[in-house]
C-alpha cells in the first residue's frame, strides 16, 4: 500500500508539473520578434475578464503574447507547488494572502516594490493600504494588487416578503438580525434563518471585529481570541446553532453547503464574498430571489476584506515582459476593463463604478461601501500553522463538542506560541 501511495503521489506531482510546464514551454516558444508569457489564475468565472485585459495589453504591446491558464482553487495550488519544485512556474500568476509567505520566504517571487517606486506611472497609494500590506514581507513587496473583496449579507427577498419582514439595511444590529432569523426559521421543515458555517472570512471573523475583538493585533505579536469581546462574539455565533436553532448544524453544512441551501430555499440569509456575485447572477433561481445588504453591526461595523495580487515568478525567463504585463494589470485602464467585465472589484481607487454598474441584478454597491470600515484579513508569518489549528478548534466549538471559552483560549494560547517565534 505504501508503494502504491508513493507511486500515486509521484504521478500526481508529475502531471501537475506538466500542466504548468506546458504553459512555460509555450512561453519559451516565440514567433519572429514575439515573446509569449504565461498567466495562471484559479477562477473560471473571471477568465473572460482576464482575457479582456490580456487582449488590450496585447493590442498595446504587439511584441508580447499572453497565454491564460485557468484552474480551480485546489488544482491551482497543487499545480503551482509542483511547478515550483520543478522550476517551471508560470511567468505571472495570482497570489493569495494565505500563500504569500510560503513563496516569498523561499525566494520564488520577483520583488516588484522597487520597480513601483522608480516608475513615475505606478504608486501603491492607488490601492487599498491593507491589500498592499498583505503582499509586503519584511519591507519587500511581491505583488501588484488586483482586486479587493468584502463580505456582505445575502438574503432571500421572497422569504422576507412571506414573513412580512423588512429587508436588511444599515440599521441592523445583531439583535435585529437574530429577531429576523427566528421569524424566518421553521426547523420542522428544515428551513433556517441563517447559515452560521465554520468559515473565518465568510463567518465568525466578522462577528469578532464587530464586537470590538480581534484575531491578531496590529503588531502581529498577540492573539485576540481570548479577549472577552472575541469570546462573546464566538458565543453569539455558536448560539445561533445550539441555543436559538436558527442555523443548520455544522454537520448539515458539511454535507450541503450554505450556498446550496440558500438556492433551495432552506436558508434565508448567509454571508457571501463579493467574488461570489457572478455565480449567483448566473443562477436563474438565485438571480431572481436574492439581494445584498451590509453586514449587521454590534459595537461597530466591520467586514473582513482581502485582495488578490498579481505576482511574477523569480525564475521567469522574461522578467521585462512579465513586468510590463503586471504593470498594465495594475493600471487604471486595466482595472476599468476588469470592472466592466464584472470579474471582481478592481483594486485601483476610483475604478469600482463599472463593476457596480454591470451587476444590476443585486445591490452590489454595499460591497464597495463596506471597504470604508473593512478589516484586512488577519494573517502573519506563521498563519499557515495557526490557522489550521484555529479551523480544527472552531469546528469543534461550533459542533458543540468544546465549550466556547475553553476553545477560544486554546486557540489564543497556541497562536501566541507561534507568534512569539516570528
Amino acid at each position: 500500500m505504501k508503494r502504491k501511495l508513493i507511486v500515486f503521489l509521484v504521478l500526481a506531482i508529475a502531471l501537475s508539473t506538466m500542466a504548468f510546464a506546458g504553459g512555460q514551454q509555450e512561453a519559451k516558444s516565440t514567433e519572429k520578434g514575439t515573446t509569449t508569457i504565461s498567466y495562471a489564475i484559479w477562477d473560471r468565472n473571471q477568465a473572460p475578464g482576464m482575457q479582456a485585459m490580456i487582449d488590450r495589453f496585447e493590442e498595446l504591446n504587439p511584441d508580447i503574447k499572453v497565454s491564460l491558464e485557468v484552474s480551480n482553487w485546489g488544482e491551482y495550488w497543487t499545480k503551482l507547488e509542483a511547478a515550483t519544485m520543478g522550476d517551471v512556474m508560470p511567468d505571472v500568476f495570482w497570489m493569495h494572502a494565505s500563500r504569500i509567505r510560503m513563496y516569498a520566504d523561499n525566494d520564488k517571487l520577483m520583488p516588484v516594490g522597487d520597480r513601483v517606486k522608480t516608475d513615475p506611472n505606478m504608486d501603491y497609494s492607488n490601492y487599498p493600504e491593507g491589500v498592499v500590506k498583505i503582499y509586503e514581507i519584511d519591507g519587500v513587496n511581491y505583488a501588484i494588487p488586483k482586486d479587493f473583496d468584502t463580505i456582505g449579507l445575502c438574503y432571500n427577498k421572497k422569504m422576507f416578503d412571506v414573513a412580512g419582514i423588512s429587508y436588511p439595511d444599515e440599521t441592523w444590529d445583531w439583535n435585529k438580525f437574530l429577531e429576523a432569523a427566528k421569524l424566518l426559521t421553521d426547523e420542522s421543515k428544515g428551513v433556517y434563518g441563517f447559515a452560521a458555517n465554520a468559515s473565518d472570512q465568510l463567518g465568525y471573523y466578522n462577528f469578532i471585529y464587530q464586537n470590538g475583538g480581534y484575531v491578531i493585533n496590529a503588531a502581529k505579536t498577540k492573539s485576540g481570541f481570548d479577549l472577552p469581546e472575541s469570546i462573546e462574539a464566538i458565543q453569539f455565533y455558536h448560539d445561533l446553532i445550539h441555543k436559538h436553532h436558527v442555523s443548520p448544524t455544522i454537520e448539515q453544512m458539511s454535507d450541503t453547503k450554505p450556498g446550496t441551501m440558500f438556492a433551495s430555499r432552506k436558508v434565508a440569509m448567509y454571508f457571501v464574498g463579493s467574488w461570489l456575485i457572478s455565480g449567483l447572477a448566473k443562477n436563474e433561481v438565485t438571480r431572481e430571489m436574492a439581494d445584498m445588504a451590509v453586514l449587521p453591526r454590534m459595537v461597530k461595523s466591520a467586514s473582513i476584506y482581502n485582495g488578490l495580487g498579481n505576482s511574477i515568478a523569480a525564475s521567469t525567463e522574461h522578467p521585462e515582459e512579465a513586468w510590463k504585463f503586471v504593470k498594465f494589470l495594475g493600471t487604471e485602464e486595466g482595472n476599468l476593463i476588469q470592472g466592466r467585465s464584472g470579474a471582481a472589484i478592481p483594486a485601483f481607487k476610483g475604478t469600482q463604478e463599472p463593476w457596480i454598474s454591470c451587476r444590476t441584478e443585486f445591490n452590489v454597491k454595499v460591497f464597495v461601501d463596506m471597504i470604508d470600515y473593512g478589516v484586512p484579513y488577519p494573517t502573519s508569518k506563521t498563519a499557515p500553522r495557526w490557522s489550521s489549528l484555529q479551523k480544527e478548534t472552531m469546528i469543534q466549538i461550533l459542533s458543540g463538542n468544546v465549550e466556547v471559552e475553553e476553545g477560544c483560549k486554546k486557540i489564543a494560547a497556541e497562536m501566541n506560541k507561534l507568534l512569539v517565534t516570528e
